[in-house]
């Protein structure tokens, strides 16, 4: 990502019927993106994006509906959480277009792992023909998206991380609706906030230059023939676009939009909460950590807080155990658990007495033959957690829950996990921000360095657009 030179500047290019500035503002569940900030962004001539992903809706006041779930069972509750889902969505883009003033374009965005994703996207797009231009999708492998998109006229833009992912979805479905798919999405694991693609092959640790990747990806696309009108969309690490200049009229890379997730966060218009905004001016290189925790079983990156350090040490107190003697489990544990069958190395026996010894009074079962221990207050906090979900995923650790057949993955809960919606809703909305999950990207830590934001300034959606398009 060398910079040669001065900046290039950005070409506007053509999509939805409209000229737009090859900027798309990243969408951010639960409620970090929402009509305010992308009808901005498409306002100043990019692509904004709506969050399909439990957006808020509002009374007659106008004030946002609290998303409260209670029926008595998950599949009741599962079902609110579906009304509530499309509700929100539907206003959010219809506000969200009547910002845009008929400049830029919105975008929808959802996850293909949430719960009841296809049946919210289809009540979404029914109720908003002629709104949206394209709908953003990953989180899992969408193979529907294209004949969704087909069926309500819309562009696509599938979210992967490799070239892989990408033949995966395009020999299965993809090649079907290819005139619908304006852009592919690279979402670059080791640099982009929330949720991403990275696989058990690829090491956390060790982040790969997304150059390469990029091009493995436009050469996979070459192969099967998709056409250089297709743009790949550069997500993940991107501030200065004049850091990217070896990118742009690149033949290498053909077609490149780049896509902003955290910049937007802290903007006038950004919805989110004015402790959370002040939080990302504060922030070094480092604090945002690269984790799987996440209840989807997906990699996710967000910010090193007291929430994320609690899961860390929860994770900490854990000890491998087996029902009977056998190998190095040799102690049989009596701290805490019930029963006998609980057969621990004897170093981690002396662990559990620790932890236990200094508060962590309860052991709780993983579906890995583990045990983890927490206070009682924890313990509490995590079944109580576990009891109330709204079925927000299609497939949940944390609580077992399942989006369809039976309604259960068939495995243990696991308490190393948490509830993400919980946690979500409450920091959009006013919770405290080091007791709640907080996603960003690992470049969040510029805020407190890039000079756009001294002295405390917090610019407009079209001010950030402007100074994005000069390189900085």
């Amino acid at each position: 990502m060398a910079n040669t030179g001065s900046f290039k500047g950005l070409e506007p290019i053509q999509y939805g019927g409209r000229e737009v500035w090859p900027l798309i503002e990243g969408g951010k569940g639960v409620s970090a993106t929402n009509h305010a900030s992308s009808g901005a962004w498409a306002a100043a001539g990019g692509i904004g994006t709506v969050s399909a992903v439990n957006a808020d809706s509002y009374d007659a006041e106008g004030k946002i509906i609290p998303q409260v779930y209670d029926q008595l069972t998950r599949t009741e509750r599962h079902q609110q959480l579906i009304r509530y889902a499309i509700d929100g969505a539907v206003e959010q883009v219809k506000r969200a277009y009547d910002i845009a003033s008929g400049k830029g374009a919105i975008n929808i965005n959802v996850l293909w792992e949430m719960g009841g994703a296809q049946e919210v996207l289809e009540g979404v797009l029914e109720r908003t023909r002629g709104l949206v231009t394209g709908v953003t999708c990953g989180a899992g492998m969408p193979y529907k998206l294209a004949e969704i998109a087909a069926r309500f006229d819309v562009h696509y833009l599938p979210i992967v991380s490799s070239a892989r992912a990408f033949r995966a979805l395009w020999k299965r479905s993809y090649h079907k609706v290819s005139e619908l798919m304006a852009a592919v999405v690279y979402e670059d694991p080791w640099l982009a906030g929330g949720h991403n693609g990275l696989s058990n092959a690829e090491d956390p640790l060790s982040p790969q230059d997304p150059y390469p990747r990029v091009k493995a990806l436009r050469e996979t696309m070459r192969a099967e023939g998709v056409s250089e009108d297709t743009a790949i969309v550069m997500a993940g690490g991107v501030w200065y676009l004049r850091e990217w200049n070896d990118w742009i009229d690149n033949p290498e890379l053909g077609k490149i939009v780049f896509q902003f997730g955290t910049r937007p966060l802290l903007t006038a218009e950004s919805p989110i909460p004015e402790e959370w905004k002040e939080r990302l001016r504060t922030l070094d290189e480092g604090d945002v950590l690269l984790h799987k925790f996440s209840p989807t079983g997906f990699y996710s990156s967000a910010v090193k807080n007291d929430f994320l350090w609690d899961l860390i040490h929860r994770s900490e107190r854990q000890i491998p155990y087996s029902r009977v003697e056998a190998g190095e489990h040799t102690r049989q544990l009596d701290v805490g658990v019930r029963g006998k069958n609980f057969w621990v190395a004897p170093r981690d026996y002396e662990r559990a007495k620790s932890w236990y010894d200094a508060g962590h009074t309860e052991p709780l079962k993983t579906p890995d033959d583990t045990i983890v221990y927490v206070t009682p207050p924890k313990r509490d906090e995590i079944r109580k957690d576990q009891k109330d979900c709204m079925g927000c995923l299609s497939h949940c650790q944390f609580s077992s829950w399942k989006d369809h057949g039976d309604y259960t993955t068939g495995r243990l809960a696991d308490p190393r996990s948490f509830c993400i919606q919980k946690t979500l809703q409450d920091i959009a909305h006013g919770g405290p921000v080091e007791d709640n999950l907080m996603f960003a990207g690992h470049a969040a830590y510029r805020f407190k360095s890039d000079p756009f934001y001294s002295n405390n300034f917090t610019p407009t959606v079209k001010e950030l657009v402007d100074r994005i398009l000069t390189g900085d």
